[in-house]
């Protein structure tokens, strides 16, 4: 037995869709696919409702959908690349940086993308388009799982894949035979008279369809994330704690569908930051670990949990992602006013400026009182170096806390607290403030003080302790509920499009009934194949097929010597006298 597949080459290759419906294929050859036709090129009757339904197909067709993915991929480049509102710290460096251009980003959005109107409107669009796509798709999806494999076309010598030969079975044996053999191979069959039509392969549209509706979800769920999105950072001292209201956040964003009274009833402590670095080789100084261990309770019972949060692994509390950001050093400082009382006395973080942990910072005393009784803010400025050496300035040499060094200046007036204007505390504005004279270890008005070190103010006008070190790690507390439905989305889209690319939709017919020449009592026995798309495995399967039924349906031998004729009037095919060759028609070829 030989099978017969059309080339690609073939002078009729072009005109392939039509012959698959209209020249003698007919339903045999139609709805493979759920794919809308394209109509772009079309042009609607010139009434209104013709342009609204030919503006509605445009809209829901394969290119106009794709067109709008990319507008939405090129719409979100700005939205990376230019800072966004959600930190206005950023977008105002970033307006001072570019005074020139910034007007222009603020007129077109570029500093809130995402809630910009021309971004929502490919987003809309989108959703629009997928929504009008998927629905009826999945309806006439539904309607081909319902119906019955089409009856066999005419001429089965015209589909891509082509064999034929006579037995002395039956047409009703063979009909039978085949049934049993396209059910053993899982396809959903449909007898008329002798002829026998099975259909396979409907998990290609259903990943067609899979992928669709899960582009969809993973739209909703970007949505979902963008309108819910919350973050708020906190910055933990070794030792403190933090409960989840919106009076402990250093910072904090609401969503548009999320804020300060939705926030989850949860805390936890900074129990101590775990890090290790490399101490030898050309990787001296990189980081090996960095962990924050906690303990944290969730909901009103408060019971205590013990965990950790490090890089890339956040934790869930109350349904909320914890994120580890940066650490650094605190220096444990008791600072003493003119009258000898103790106006601070505890850890001030310093913010890393290196990978060797080289940290700046500011401790503010707004409490001091001065010697003759009245107040005299105190405010210290400097660096910590873990690893210092006094010989090189204020640069640490290594991360870990080898030879802690603090350098610092001191001020005294007034730091502007009491004029309600909010101030960083990472900062000191020094307007109405005057320098005190410090010595000159470390520079003009400057001093460095090991752990245990102090220095004394000049006239009296108190005094400043260096009593340790603490660690402390910053936080970031996110609230995104789209992140789910966005993952399962994505990975339906994957498994959807492997069953598209991997699985083929075909039909195949058995014929079997009385041959050109029937004189000699003959069935003649023909098998064609239909693929959703041109492919070698169609013809595989059903030169399969035919092996199947040979033993129901064996080949008749030859007795007749000279040519036989084609059963659709094609040129015959010369054969030898005798030989059991299945019959093959050449018309498959030409098609």
């Amino acid at each position: 037995m030989s099978i017969t597949q059309k080339t690609d080459g073939d002078a009729r290759a072009g005109d392939a869709d039509q012959d698959r419906t209209e020249d003698g294929l007919g339903a045999a050859g139609a709805q493979l696919s759920t794919q809308p036709a394209d109509t772009l090129a079309q042009a609607p009757a010139m009434t209104v409702f013709g342009w609204l339904r030919w503006t509605w197909r445009q809209l829901t067709s394969m290119r106009v959908a794709l067109i709008l993915l990319f507008l939405l991929s090129l719409g979100a480049i700005p939205g990376s690349l230019i800072p966004q509102r959600s930190d206005m710290l950023k977008v105002d460096a970033f307006k001072k940086a570019h005074p020139d251009i910034s007007p222009l980003y603020d007129r077109l959005g570029m500093f809130h993308v995402y809630s910009s109107p021309w971004f929502s409107a490919i987003y809309i669009l989108l959703f629009v388009s997928l929504a009008g796509c998927i629905v009826p798709r999945s309806w006439q999806f539904v309607g081909q799982l319902r119906a019955k494999p089409p009856a066999a076309p005419r001429h089965l010598t015209r589909l891509p894949a082509y064999s034929t030969w006579r037995t002395d079975a039956s047409p009703e044996q063979v009909t039978e035979a085949a049934r049993k053999v396209l059910r053993g191979r899982r396809f959903r069959t449909h007898v008329t008279g002798t002829s026998v039509a099975g259909e396979k392969g409907y998990l290609r549209e259903t990943g067609n369809l899979i992928f669709h509706i899960a582009l969809f979800g993973l739209l909703i769920g970007f949505a979902l994330t963008s309108l819910e999105k919350a973050e708020g950072g906190k910055l933990i001292v070794e030792g403190d704690g933090f409960t989840n209201n919106l009076t402990q956040y250093d910072d904090f964003s609401p969503g548009t569908w999320y804020g300060a009274d939705d926030l989850q009833p949860f805390g936890f402590t900074l129990d101590n930051f775990e890090s290790r670095y490399a101490t030898s080789g050309p990787e001296r100084g990189s980081a090996l670990k960095f962990q924050a261990n906690i303990h944290y309770w969730n909901g009103d019972e408060g019971k205590q949990t013990a965990g950790s949060i490090s890089v890339n692994h956040p934790l869930s509390i109350g349904g909320e992602k914890v994120y580890l950001i940066s650490h650094g050093y605190a220096p444990v400082v008791t600072v003493k006013d003119a009258q000898g009382n103790v106006a601070y006395r505890g850890p001030v973080p310093f913010l890393p400026q290196d990978n060797n942990l080289t940290s700046t910072g500011v401790i503010k005393v707004p409490d001091a009182v001065g010697k003759n009784g009245k107040p005299d803010q105190l405010a210290f400025s400097g660096y910590f170096t873990p690893t210092g050496d006094t010989s090189r300035g204020p640069i640490s040499l290594f991360p870990e806390p080898e030879q802690p060094l603090l350098w610092l200046t001191a001020y005294h007036g007034d730091l502007g607290i009491d004029s309600g204007i909010a101030q960083n505390v990472y900062q000191l504005d020094t307007t109405h403030m005057k320098q005190y004279e410090l010595g000159t270890r470390t520079g003009v008005n400057g001093v460095t003080l090991k752990p245990g070190e102090a220095i004394t103010l000049p006239d009296g006008s108190g005094s400043l302790t260096f009593d340790g070190i603490k660690t402390w790690a910053s936080f970031t507390v996110s609230h995104q509920s789209g992140n789910v439905l966005a993952l399962v989305s994505g990975a339906c889209m994957i498994v959807g499009l492997m069953g598209s690319l991997f699985i083929q939709r075909r039909r195949i017919w058995v014929k079997a009934g009385a041959g050109t020449d029937s004189t000699d009592g003959a069935t003649l026995v023909e098998l064609g194949g239909l693929g959703r798309s041109e492919s070698a495995r169609i013809a595989d399967e059903l030169g399969d097929i035919g092996l199947q039924l040979l033993p129901d349906a064996p080949v008749k031998p030859d007795t007749v010597p000279g040519p036989r004729p084609d059963p659709d009037g094609s040129p015959p095919a010369s054969e030898d006298s005798g030989t059991p060759t299945p019959q093959t028609n050449d018309e498959g070829a030409r098609a």
